[in-house]
C-alpha cells in the first residue's frame, strides 16, 4: 500500500497551523472542484485526494495519529495491514501498543480497501468516509460545494450598534446581521450558502470577514475606546463638570481641580460592546487643555495678579 503524504498533498509544512490548513484546502478546492473542471478525471482525482487530506489534517485528533503512523510506516509495512501486532514504537522510550486492524485506531468503521468511494486504499483503510464526500442513493460520490469568502466594511457607529448588511450572492440577496461589538477581522460562517455540491452534496458555507473603518474621533484598542477631549483652562484648574459625545449619547462627566494637559479620565462602561456579552469596554478621555488666545484686558490683569500671588 502507498503512504499518502497529505502534507505534501496540501502543500504546506508539517508544523502548519490549523487556519494555514484550511487556507490551503480552500484554495485548492476552489481550483480542482468537479463544478470547474468537468469531465477532467485528473482534476476529479485531486479533488478527491485534497479531501482526503483535508479530512485527515484539519482533525487535530486525526492529524496527531496520522503523524505517530508516518513516524512508524516502515513498521506497519512490515507488520502488515491484515496483521495484529504490538510495539508501534513511540517517541522516546514509550512503545505505542496496538492489538488488531489499524483502522480501529484511527476510529474507523473498516472496510475493504477501495470500497467503491473512489478514495485511496490507504485512506479507506485508517479512516471512516470523508465528511465531504459521501455515497448518494445512485451511487455517485457526493461532494459538498466549496467555501465561498466575502467582505464588508461597518463603521466604528455601525460596530458598536449593530448593522444589517446586504450580500449580493450569485442568484440571491442575502441579509446578515451583526451583533454589537464586531471587530476587524472577524469572520462569520453562514452555513450552506457557499458553493454548489456536485452529486446532490452539501453546498459550502459563506465565510464573511468584517473591517472596520478608521475612526477620526474614536481609537478603538480591544473594547476599549480611546478619544482626545478639550477642556477650558478655568475647568481644568478649578474643577468642574464637562458634557461629553460618546457613542451611546451624551454624558456628565467630573473633571477633577488641577487636572494636567494630557490627563487620562477613565469612564467606565463607555467603551465598545463586548461581542456576543451585555458587557461593555472602558472609554478613555486624554484631556487637552485649551489655552485663550485672546484675552481682554481685565482677564490679563487678573492673571496678573494671580501670577503675583504665587
Amino acid at each position: 500500500m502507498e503512504y499518502r503524504d497529505y502534507y505534501q498533498v496540501l502543500g504546506i509544512d508539517k508544523k502548519a497551523t490549523q487556519d494555514e490548513i484550511k487556507k490551503a484546502y480552500r484554495k485548492l478546492a476552489v481550483k480542482y472542484h468537479p463544478d470547474k473542471n468537468q469531465g477532467d478525471k485528473d482534476a476529479e482525482n485531486k479533488f478527491k485526494l485534497i479531501n482526503e487530506a483535508n479530512e485527515v489534517l484539519g482533525d487535530p485528533e486525526k492529524r496527531k495519529k496520522y503523524d505517530t503512523l508516518g513516524e512508524n510506516w516502515n513498521k506497519y509495512q512490515h507488520a502488515g495491514a491484515d496483521q495484529p501486532f504490538g510495539g508501534f514504537g513511540g517517541q522516546g522510550n514509550q512503545a505505542f501498543h496496538f492489538e488488531g486492524d489499524l483502522s480501529d485506531f484511527f476510529g474507523s468503521s473498516g472496510g475493504s480497501a477501495f470500497g467503491g468511494s473512489g478514495f485511496s486504499d490507504f485512506f479507506e483503510t485508517f479512516f471512516s468516509a470523508s465528511k465531504n464526500a459521501k455515497k448518494g442513493n445512485t451511487g455517485a460520490t457526493q461532494f459538498k460545494g466549496h467555501d465561498l469568502e466575502s467582505e464588508v466594511t461597518l463603521t466604528l457607529e455601525e460596530a458598536y450598534n449593530g448593522a444589517t448588511i446586504m450580500l449580493q450572492l450569485e442568484n440571491e440577496k442575502l441579509r446578515v446581521n451583526t451583533r454589537p461589538g464586531a471587530y476587524d477581522g472577524q469572520q462569520l460562517r453562514i452555513k450552506g450558502k457557499g458553493g454548489k455540491g456536485s452529486s446532490a452534496g452539501q453546498h459550502g458555507d459563506l465565510y464573511v470577514r468584517i473591517r472596520i473603518k478608521p475612526n477620526a474621533l474614536y481609537e478603538r484598542r480591544g473594547d476599549d475606546l480611546y478619544k482626545h477631549q478639550a477642556v477650558d483652562l478655568y475647568s481644568a484648574v478649578l474643577g468642574g463638570e464637562l458634557i461629553v459625545d460618546t457613542l451611546a449619547g451624551k454624558i456628565k462627566i467630573k473633571i477633577a481641580s488641577g487636572s494636567q494637559n494630557g490627563k487620562q479620565v477613565r469612564v467606565k462602561g463607555k467603551g465598545m460592546p463586548v461581542y456576543g456579552t451585555t458587557q461593555h469596554g472602558d472609554l478613555y478621555l486624554m484631556l487637552h487643555v485649551h489655552i485663550p488666545e485672546h484675552l481682554t484686558a481685565a482677564q490679563k490683569e487678573l492673571f496678573e495678579k494671580l501670577k503675583n500671588i504665587s
